[in-house]
């Protein structure tokens, strides 16, 4: 992301200067760059930077720094921004940027330079020597860690002139680049914080630390299914949080590991090295970790298991309430079961939903001739039904500085990087500047026009997760000799709408898309009152851990706890024969995989070792019964599983128990399961599963489509009627014959019956 117009003063930069360590000068960093100092540049006198001791090391590329896109920079000033922070419970000792970049040959060296600074205070000056234009560079720049606050961003501004007389401001010749292998390096120490239940969910999460979240939980004793529906309400809270960079859950039973952790504790729990406070109720508890000076431990206590998920529940739902070391939790209220669809992270599907609701206000202005992209995540409910739809409307209200005169500026939609159309922006004047001119644009009090227009944007083009893209493109007007003056400014109204409330909810099973995007169909009631997970009875550790993962997912899918959660055992599934199921284990341990092998869609030959996947025999059932067919997923193959347990899967189907249930099993074992949690939190694999089943190698993912097909929602009945004829080629033609055949009895009957009357 590319940020303007936000300034660290230089009033608070030196209050934090002298907060840590005097008002002493800064330290302005010399770079070692290949190229020479710019000729006829004053020489900067080198400061010394205070000692540090170095810490833990820490680098971060810009991918996960949040910048996901090329960096270009153009014009005579082209600027981006890269964000960093520090998480509250470290400080920061050291810090440098290895810039990876190259500029353009056409730049006058004594004109042209890059400027670095972090927080609006300059750290170096890089030269555009003629020697080394167009070639690959790359510097090391020390940052003063006196200049790092708890949220700061790096300043990368191109100043190019490729001229000395009259120049174009927009000149393609001015330009210069930053590679994704730009580097930040980061010395951090550890700073300990108080104990204190209202800093949650620090330490054990920071929305400041860009990484995976790697939180442990610690159970005292055999978990029961009560104990985890606890930590699996604590796991999908801390999951929702942890958002796009995801979470796991290491699973330890009587044993702290070092660093923060999540304990569950009841009267006859034992945890080595901890003495647990009296249990005399729900509670939660901050403490220190008695192995680890610099890490605090989350006391979650009952008397049971339902009080160790009430208090689980509590800080869920209500952890800014909570203040102080410790909480009794005295009553507890759970909240009204939430209703279908109704996600607080989804597109509401029962009313117009507006883009203001979506995103925050300030993001919807920008300014200039090189703006920002307006970004406006969704998250649609992915069993909408749109076949034969002209699209989704989107009542887009806008207003932009006019135009002087007609030209090519437009504002541009898309939808996740699929171009959607253009809309002109119209002068100001469009047939001059004459009082009595009719054509005059009506100005708001700010200078700027407001329109309003009804966009369809394409449903194959919508997902699960979509972001809707708009991009003011304002030509600029100057050319050699003409300056531009930058005082553009567009604006995309907030009460903008988009509306999916007449799309019915009808959905193709198993889609194992909408299982790894949006956790469907358990994620249909955001609680997950209807769902249940299956354990084996005897689980590994790294099943639990799956488990614990899986929820996290769920979580960050709809952004609410999964508060009504049922876990169940092999043993007692058919007691579960009403929900949807998640099944998780091995092929040893969870007996249900054998037990329903006729129902899943992969079949295991223990002899070969290999699962045949469709035949031929199901395309021909599909043409005549309707059934959907994907030509992007490969529907019959035959592949072999490693012997060595390395091979992980996801599988859907509908439940044996009930019609219109469905199943997905996790099958891993503790070789696999790694690889199969990470291609569930990785964007990249995500995109990979599909289907019925998706097998993971390492980082490969391979998905295929195979197995019955059954529906899982409600259609109108005219479109009910519409769809089933429209695949079914079969039986639309026996439809078409059979009204024929009807048709003519009917006129056959008639026809008697008249030439009886004429014969009378």
């Amino acid at each position: 992301m590319i940020y303007r117009n936000t300034k660290l003063t230089t009033a608070v930069a030196l209050a934090l200067m002298a907060w840590t360590g005097g008002l002493a000068p800064l330290a302005w960093a010399q770079t070692r760059a290949t190229a020479a100092p710019a000729p006829g540049a004053p020489a900067l006198p080198a400061l010394a930077v205070p000692a540090a001791p170095v810490g833990n090391v820490r680098e971060l590329n810009l991918t996960q720094l949040g910048i996901d896109y090329a960096i270009k920079l153009r014009g005579i000033n082209g600027t981006v921004g890269i964000p960093f922070s520090v998480r509250a419970d470290e400080l920061i000792t050291g810090a440098s940027l290895r810039l990876n970049y190259a500029y353009s040959p056409a730049l006058i060296p004594e004109l042209s330079h890059l400027k670095v600074s972090v927080n609006n205070v300059l750290i170096s000056t890089l030269p555009a020597a003629r020697a080394d234009a167009g070639k690959p560079l790359s510097v090391e720049i020390p940052i003063d860690r006196r200049l790092i606050t708890e949220f700061n961003r790096i300043d990368v501004e191109l100043i190019g002139h490729y001229t000395r007389e009259c120049e174009d401001p927009v000149h393609t010749s001015l330009w210069a680049t930053v590679d994704a292998s730009t580097t930040l390096r980061l010395n951090v120490s550890p700073l300990k914080i108080v104990n204190d239940l209202a800093v949650m969910p620090q330490p054990f999460f920071d929305r400041r630390d860009v990484r995976r979240l790697n939180l442990p939980f610690v159970f005292g004793n055999a978990n029961a299914n009560a104990t985890l529906e606890a930590a699996g309400i604590l796991s999908s809270w801390f999951g929702a949080l942890a958002g796009y960079r995801g979470a796991t859950f290491p699973v330890s039973n009587g044993d702290l590991p070092m660093g923060n952790a999540v304990v569950f504790a009841m009267p006859e729990s034992v945890i080595n090295g901890l003495t647990l406070p009296p249990i005399q109720g729900p509670a939660l508890a901050m403490v220190d970790h008695p192995q680890d000076p610099n890490a605090k431990l989350l006391l979650v206590m009952g008397r049971n298991p339902a009080e160790l998920r009430t208090a689980a529940s509590t800080m869920a739902l209500n952890n800014r309430a909570l203040t102080g070391a410790n909480a009794a939790i005295p009553e507890y209220e759970q909240p009204a079961p939430r209703k279908p669809y109704d996600a607080p992270r989804w597109l509401s599907s029962d009313r117009p939903v507006q883009l203001g609701e979506l995103a925050q206000a300030a993001e919807f202005t920008v300014a200039g001739y090189t703006p920002n992209v307006i970004r406006v995540n969704m998250q649609l409910p992915p069993d909408l039904f749109t076949w034969r739809s002209r699209g989704v409307p989107l009542d887009l209200q806008y207003r932009y500085t006019p135009r002087v005169q007609a030209d090519q500026s437009t504002l541009n939609l898309n939808v996740n990087d699929t171009f959607i159309g253009s809309l002109p922006l119209r002068p100001g004047f469009p047939t001059g500047d004459h009082w009595w001119n009719p054509m005059t644009a009506k100005l708001l009090p700010d200078g700027t026009v407001a329109e309003r227009k009804e966009v369809l944007l394409p449903t194959l083009a919508m997902g699960s997760r979509a972001q809707l893209q708009m991009h003011y493109y304002f030509e600029p007007a100057a050319s050699n000799c003409k300056p531009l003056l930058d005082n553009v400014r567009g604006g995309i109204d907030p009460t903008s709408t988009i509306d999916v409330s007449k799309f019915p909810h009808y959905i193709a099973m198993p889609e194992l898309a909408a299982f790894a995007n949006s956790g469907f169909p358990f994620t249909r009631l955001a609680d997950l009152a209807d769902t249940a997970v299956i354990l084996p009875d005897q689980p590994e550790r790294t099943d639990t851990e799956t488990y614990l993962a899986a929820m996290g997912q769920l979580g960050n899918a709809t952004g609410y706890p999964v508060l009504r959660v049922t876990v169940g055992r092999a043993s007692n599934a058919n007691e579960l024969s009403d929900k949807d199921l998640l099944v998780i284990g091995s092929l040893q341990n969870q007996p249900l995989f054998t037990q329903w092998a006729a129902q899943m869609p992969l079949k295991r030959n223990s002899a070969a070792q290999q699962f045949r996947i469709g035949s031929w025999i199901d395309d021909t059932l599909n043409l005549v019964t309707g059934t959907r067919k994907r030509e992007d997923l490969p529907s019959a193959t035959q592949f072999s599983i490693a012997d060595d347990g390395s091979d992980a899967a996801i599988a859907g189907f509908e439940s044996p128990l009930r019609a219109q249930r469905s199943v997905v099993a996790m099958v891993s074992t503790p070789q696999s399961q790694p690889a199969l949690v990470n291609a569930l939190m990785t964007p990249d694999l995500i995109k990979r599963i599909q289907g019925s089943m998706t097998l993971v190698r390492g980082s490969q993912v391979n998905s295929l489509l195979s197995g019955d097909t059954y529906y899982v929602g409600r259609l109108p009945p005219f479109a009910w009627l519409q769809w089933n004829l429209s695949r079914s080629p079969v039986i639309l033609i026996g439809l078409v014959l059979a009204l024929a055949l009807l048709g003519a009895a009917a006129a056959y009957a008639s026809l008697k019956l008249r030439a009886r009357a004429r014969l009378r």
